[in-house]
């Protein structure tokens, strides 16, 4: 089981970028997905989360709310997470995961992928 994320970079303030995350050994569409963010000298924290197909809402930290957009393509295997109006604060490496449920706890994901790092300059 393998999750590759992908769509990190150096962006300015007020950017968009779009994570990648291809599942291979899993269908994503059968998993809880979720990407977790962790920034220099803090804990990672997750900012969106959603359901299997069987539970497909999506969840948003409120710093999230509003920008972040997770997505699930069950074709291409992929979960997405389109990051509008990009902050400094924003920057961090980005992993996605998966798992049994859709949570906050990172502990409660059974597979990560290798993280992206987003730069935002001010």
């Amino acid at each position: 089981v393998q999750l590759q994320a992908s769509g990190g970079g150096l962006v300015s303030a007020g950017s968009s970028l779009r994570l990648a995350c291809e599942g291979s050994g899993l269908d994503v569409a059968d998993n809880a997905v979720g990407w977790f963010r962790q920034a220099p000298e803090k804990e990672r924290e997750g900012v969106a989360v959603m359901g299997s197909k069987s539970f497909p809402t999506p969840y948003y930290r409120d710093s999230a709310a509003g920008r972040f957009t997770i997505s699930r393509d069950t074709a291409k295997n992929t979960v997405y997470l389109q990051i509008d109006n990009l902050r400094p604060e924003d920057t961090a490496v980005y992993y996605c995961a998966a798992g049994g449920w859709a949570t906050w706890d990172p502990t409660e994901y059974q597979y990560w992928g290798q993280g992206t790092l987003v730069t935002v300059s001010s």
